[in-house]
């Protein structure tokens, strides 16, 4: 049973030292991107999306990890940049390639 009480705290750790480079990543891409693409694409603006990705990064960085009593927010933060990585930046890059959407 301590094997597993050991392996919860890796892979908290691994998820807490993970979390603040696809915080980065997903800020520096949102920056990089035009601002027409994210109404074309048919999400929110590109301000709206930097400052989404950038109070998730600030979270991410301020809160120690899952563990600390600010745990709901850094979830929280995780949850903002993920979003972007998973579901905005393939609509932005897709509609600035001129793909197809259906």
């Amino acid at each position: 049973m301590d094997l597993l009480y050991r392996l919860d705290g890796y892979i908290l750790f691994g998820l807490w030292i993970l979390g603040m480079p696809v915080g980065a990543y997903a800020l520096i891409h949102a920056l990089r991107q035009r601002a027409d693409a994210f109404t074309a694409a048919g999400k929110l603006t590109k301000n709206a999306w930097l400052g989404i990705t950038a109070a998730g990064l600030l979270v991410l960085v301020v809160f120690p990890g899952p563990w600390s009593g600010g745990a709901l927010f850094w979830i929280a933060g995780l949850v903002a940049v993920l979003v972007y990585i998973v579901d905005v930046k393939p609509a932005v890059v897709g509609v600035q390639r001129g793909d197809q959407r259906w």
